[in-house]
């Protein structure tokens, strides 16, 4: 005989397919701790109703290109017991807006300096001198330069 489960529970299959997403990636919220569940006596996971919200806001974040971590900080200074309300909304959105201007500054220089060079060492032995004299890249270490360097303009 099975438990009946309170309509203010979703199973994974349910919550899953509701938010447009499939169990796999509900439970890799879950191991990132963006979203959590309440365990029935067989382990199965149920979820709150309110959990929708928050994976909305979570597809919101990625849409404008934030990374889990980013949007782990933001639901960080949401009530973890209810839905995100508006008020909740406009202050994640306002931030959000912020690091999504940075980006795009980010982008922008990136993309002006594609022409010359990708980031990665010497492609144009001709102008090597004016972007990389006598290897100082080298002294940063491995990897793009070029995005740490639009970064760093970015901080001023």
């Amino acid at each position: 005989m099975t438990t009946a489960i309170p309509r203010s529970l979703l199973p994974i299959g349910e919550i899953a397919s509701r938010a447009g997403l499939s169990v796999p990636t509900v439970r890799y919220y879950e191991s990132r701790n963006l979203i959590s569940s309440e365990r029935t006596a067989g382990n199965k996971r149920l979820f709150r109703r309110y959990t929708l919200r928050r994976l909305a806001v979570i597809a919101a974040g990625q849409r404008v290109g934030l990374t889990l971590a980013e949007i782990a900080e933001a639901l960080a200074e949401l009530p973890s017991d209810k839905a995100p309300s508006q008020d909740d909304w406009h202050q994640l959105s306002t931030h959000w807006a912020l690091l999504v201007a940075r980006r795009i500054r980010q982008l922008e220089k990136l993309q002006g300096s594609l022409d010359d060079c990708i980031g990665c060492g010497c492609l144009s032995l001709k102008k090597c001198h004016l972007f990389n004299p006598q290897d100082e890249a080298a002294a940063e270490g491995p990897g793009s330069r070029w995005i740490r360097k639009s970064m760093e303009y970015d901080e001023d």
